[in-house]
């Protein structure tokens, strides 16, 4: 049978092909294609010709195919779709592709070509190319002797193993520790729809007539709001916290410091203090005392806001507050004190109508696009929906691919990826999707959303405009390939649209009645926008200051107690509160060390906001959801992905840098 990853797809827009793919052809494409680069890459250096443009940083460009469209196809089995023989090749394969990389931006003559390159007469874009192409060979270690690279090597291909082994561990933690239940009483408070979910994933996984509360990825779990059962819920919480430390086969603290302790090398072995140093001097932030200001700005006022919070959580509950009680007093006192009762807006928020009349529709008003769900073509699992996105003049831009059911084989978290990336070089459109976990209901029933669900759809369909909209010449610099620090800003400024007058009259009906969401509720809603925002800033902030904390150690300072280390280093950044938990604790951390993806860069989602929070207001000021506002956010700033710095798309799209007072008006930390 021929490989159907050996040569590029018939589909429309490049679809794989997923339903003739089988593991033996990843296998064979991802080789086949890790080979063919590597010669690709010689021939580029070792060309006789001097080095120009056009031989050397085109076709860098050029080159890689066979690899990209393998690997792309690839990797979203293993975040989305995984089995026994997708986890094995990917054990396989995390360190090849490490060597592989190394192979690249260590080749000493390649670099030499790179810089011998004369970019006087280049356009802006192509000479950005070089200048990036050359930033990455300094960063990859091309400055280090053959002693050097050849360690540096060694601790990249460790580092590539050991985030594969953390991520395949986490995930399945995440399904050891869902909370099995015998009785249907011990569900009381939860939607009907809900208790439902948990009978189905009970019997999904071999225990009919039971009750299984599968888990999130975050910290705080949604049905901690609604269980009347406080026992329950510190049973549902404790699991949830015990995730990757609980010392059993699961336990992933061993990975944790061994990766800690070779990043921290890598730092060293690249001239870095710390290995947050050599992150932060890829983004968009100044340096590295620039996030600690900030962050270090907000903690205080974070925790002061959300002890006030708790005070008056106390009052509500009666008694002593314990951290499994947050989530449903809060829930109570929302109840209390603003008249919304978040359970109660779930018949409002069907999975359908959020997505066409609200996400769509926002899209459609503000870009001129439309959406053709595409029946005729396949996803790689047949909860995969396929829409074709057509512009204003009704030519395609390109694939939308939506997968938002929870399943045993996919991991915790909402992401969005590309399986093709936009390129006028290439010729090549965008092929991106969104994954969320949302519980499936039962069988002919309708999926209803928690509001906290509904801004994940928004703000995931914020990074998939991001990456549909590119339209810039190179590959590398294509959608969502920029800082870290500045990909979640434009999924942000999506979020905008859950509340906008016009949107949600137009998606938030009841999926039985057709009746609009009171504009009493809606009032209240809005009222309420700020309770909870301590507790939310709080919880993100730990996170992020943990991450740091692990990320300025010394190799020599890693501690051998992660638990230990975790509780001081929350207590030493002034973010420690004892009833509010990062929202990703160590054990669970899987952004920052299941691979390098968000490491010493967990950040960036406050550092986006800023920029999110300063074009929110930007939009108000100049007439809201109008064809002219969308048309120039996506020229000056979702089409040109890394073509230019992206700080200099925000100053061209808003007239000047961002202020900090928008978000601090947000958050309530004025």
């Amino acid at each position: 049978m021929v490989n159907p990853l050996m040569s590029p797809s018939p589909l429309p827009y490049g679809l794989p092909p997923f339903a003739a793919i089988t593991p033996g052809h990843y296998a064979e494409a991802l080789e086949s294609g890790l080979a063919e680069h590597l010669q690709e890459i010689n021939a580029i250096a070792g060309d006789p010709a001097p080095a120009t443009f056009d031989n050397t940083a085109v076709a860098m460009e050029q080159s890689g195919r066979l690899l990209s469209r393998a690997a792309a196809a690839f990797f979203t089995l293993v975040s989305a779709d995984s089995s026994e023989a997708i986890k094995a090749l990917e054990t396989e394969f995390s360190p090849k592709f490490s060597a592989h990389q190394d192979a690249v931006f260590m080749n000493r003559t390649l670099y030499e070509r790179f810089s011998a390159i004369d970019a006087t007469n280049l356009g802006a874009e192509s000479a950005r190319l070089v200048e990036e192409y050359l930033k990455e060979f300094r960063q990859s270690g091309i400055q280090l002797d053959n002693a050097g690279q050849s360690r540096l090597r060694d601790v990249n291909a460790e580092l590539s193993r050991l985030g594969t082994e953390f991520g395949q561990r986490v995930k399945e933690a995440m399904k050891a520790s869902a909370l099995l239940l015998e009785n249907a009483a011990d569900l009381e408070g939860l939607p009907a729809e809900s208790i439902t979910g948990a009978a189905e994933a009970a019997k999904a996984a071999g225990h009919e007539g039971k009750y299984l509360l599968t888990l999130i990825q975050p910290s705080n779990q949604p049905a901690l709001a609604s269980l009347e059962n406080r026992a329950v819920r510190r049973r549902l919480y404790e699991a949830s916290l015990a995730r990757g430390t609980d010392g059993g086969p699961l336990d992933v603290r061993d990975l944790i410091t061994a990766t800690v302790r070779l990043r921290a090398e890598k730092a060293t072995l690249l001239g870095f203090a710390n290995f947050a140093e050599l992150v932060v001097d890829r983004q968009t932030a100044p340096d590295f005392a620039d996030v600690q200001a900030m962050l270090g700005r907000l903690a205080p006022a974070a925790v002061r806001n959300a002890q006030a919070e708790a005070n008056a959580l106390a009052r509500s509950a009666g008694h002593e507050l314990e951290p499994w009680d947050w989530a449903y007093y809060s829930a109570r006192v929302r109840k209390e004190k603003f008249a919304v009762d978040e359970q109660a807006l779930r018949p409002y928020f069907a999975l359908e109508t959020v997505l066409n009349d609200g996400v769509f529709h926002a899209a459609s008003q503000l870009y001129g696009i439309t959406f053709h769900e595409r029946g005729d073509l396949e996803g790689y699992h047949p909860d995969v929906r396929v829409w074709e996105v057509r512009d204003g003049d009704g030519s395609g831009i390109g694939l939308f691919l939506g997968d938002y059911y929870t399943r045993e084989s996919k991991r915790g978290g909402a992401w969005m990826n590309s399986l093709m990336e936009q390129s006028r070089l290439l010729g090549t459109q965008s092929v991106v999707i969104n994954n969320l976990n949302i519980t499936k209901p039962a069988p002919g029933e309708p999926t209803l959303l928690s509001l906290d669900e509904v801004r994940t759809v928004f703000h995931e369909f914020g990074h998939a405009l991001h990456g549909l909209f590119s339209d810039v010449t190179y590959p590398r610099f294509s959608g969502t390939s920029v800082p870290r620090d500045f990909v979640e800003y434009p999924s942000q400024v999506n979020e905008m649209w859950i509340m906008w007058p016009e949107v949600l009259a137009n998606y938030a009906r009841h999926h039985s009645t057709g009746e609009a969401l009171p504009q009493g509720i809606v009032d209240k809603l809005n009222d309420s926008l700020l309770w909870g925002e301590g507790f939310a800033t709080t919880e993100y902030l730990g996170a992020a200051l943990l991450d740091l904390a692990w990320h300025v150690l010394s190799a020599a300072d890693v501690p051998d107690d992660v638990l230990a280390f975790e509780a001081k280093a929350l207590a030493d950044a002034s973010i420690a509160h004892p009833l509010i938990p990062p929202r990703y604790r160590t054990g669970y951390f899987q952004h920052i060390f299941a691979g390098a993806g968000y490491a010493a860069g967990y950040y960036s989602y406050i550092w986006s906001e800023v920029l999110d929070a300063d074009t929110v207001e930007w939009f108000k000021e100049n007439g809201g959801l109008t064809r002219s506002n969308g048309d120039h956010f996506r020229s000056q700033l979702l089409s040109r992905g890394n073509s230019r710095d992206p700080l200099e798309s925000f100053r061209a799209f808003r007239g000047r840098d961002a202020e900090l007072e928008p978000l601090l008006k947000r958050r309530g930390l004025e």
